[in-house]
């Protein structure tokens, strides 16, 4: 199951192009399909999105402060984690630490 659980800060332009060529067009029947997404949590400004298939694994840098299931923050992009599938990945809040880390 897909769930937002962060935003992200903007990527510097050479993180984009990297993951960007990494990407896979969403197929039809995508979870988001109709989906509204704004700039930020209290935002109602809304975003031109293209969905993707969520097949890639990143690595993230985080304030540990969580409120209603969601990182409070956001997130700062470390790097993509090649070596890992999206099933290596453990949901939002299991495991080890804050936030399943």
């Amino acid at each position: 199951m897909l769930r937002t659980v962060a935003r992200s800060t903007q990527l510097h332009p050479d993180q984009a192009r990297h993951i960007g060529a990494r990407l896979t067009a969403a197929w039809p029947g995508h979870a988001w399909e109709g989906v509204r997404f704004t700039t930020s949590w209290q935002s109602h400004t809304p975003l031109d999105v293209t969905l993707v298939e969520p097949d890639l694994v990143a690595e993230i840098v985080v304030d540990t402060a969580q409120s209603g299931g969601v990182w409070r923050h956001a997130v700062r992009f470390a790097r993509l984690r090649e070596d890992m599938t999206p099933a290596d990945v453990l949901a939002f809040g299991e495991g080890a630490g804050a936030g399943g880390l």
